[in-house]
């Protein structure tokens, strides 16, 4: 079975650090560590994602403001 991602609050989301590591980026959309892992590989991530040195780190803003405009579109 798989197992189920709960995602953040928006509020929880906002007390974040400036960047963070693309499971917890993915957990803010609801995504599974492999399908956030997937949507950075081929430039699908919803959010600001960048490299830094070898790893990859997502824009907490970014995310942010994605997830104030799916609210406002709803």
């Amino acid at each position: 079975m798989p197992r189920e991602t709960k995602a953040p609050t928006l509020d929880e989301i906002r007390q974040w650090p400036a960047t963070v590591d693309v499971p917890t980026g993915g957990a803010a959309f609801g995504m599974p560590r492999s399908t956030a892992y997937e949507a950075v590989k081929t430039g699908q991530f919803p959010a600001r994602v960048l490299k830094v040195g070898g790893r990859y780190r997502v824009v907490t803003a970014s995310i942010v403001r994605a997830l104030s405009e799916e609210e406002a579109a709803a």
